[in-house]
């Protein structure tokens, strides 16, 4: 699987573990940056990822922040992007499973390095469940384009 990473000085000792996991595991990986703890914007790191999703250059992302809330909530302004704030394993399946959920954030500073890796597993092997689901994804994506 393509995996692109990426987070803000909040989240780059994470960002690196989770890297280095996946990696192992034969993943392809694309990091998107920050490449070290010096302050940065995280809305920046979201548009990056967000739009390597949206062209192709990667399967499913992962953002890091120090809570994962702003960088999700910037992810979630490029149009046609799904991020969702996990901090437990089934949270990790079902933003996959039910919402179609391209992105997940995850926050350096609220789990540990451990637990960021089985919800990154979690997230990463869930498949949309289509159906109902379908229909509700839709639903939000015509709120989306709403003017």
């Amino acid at each position: 699987m393509r995996i692109a990473l990426g987070s803000d000085h909040g989240g780059y000792r994470l960002k690196e573990a989770i890297k280095e996991h996946l990696t192992k595991k034969g993943h392809f990986v694309t990091d998107y940056g920050t490449d070290s703890i010096e302050s940065v914007d995280y809305p920046d790191y979201a548009e990056k990822l967000c739009h390597g999703i949206l062209n192709g250059e990667a399967d499913r992302g992962i953002l890091i922040c120090g809570t994962g809330i702003g960088i999700a909530i910037a992810a979630n302004k490029v149009k046609g992007i799904r991020c969702a704030t996990v901090s437990d394993v089934f949270s990790a399946k079902k933003c996959v499973e039910h919402n179609n959920c391209q992105v997940m954030s995850l926050g350096e500073r609220t789990i540990g390095f451990g637990l960021a890796l089985e919800l990154a597993e979690a997230f990463l092997t869930a498949t949309f469940e289509g159906d109902r689901h379908q229909r509700r994804v839709d639903k939000i994506m015509e709120i989306e384009n709403q003017k």
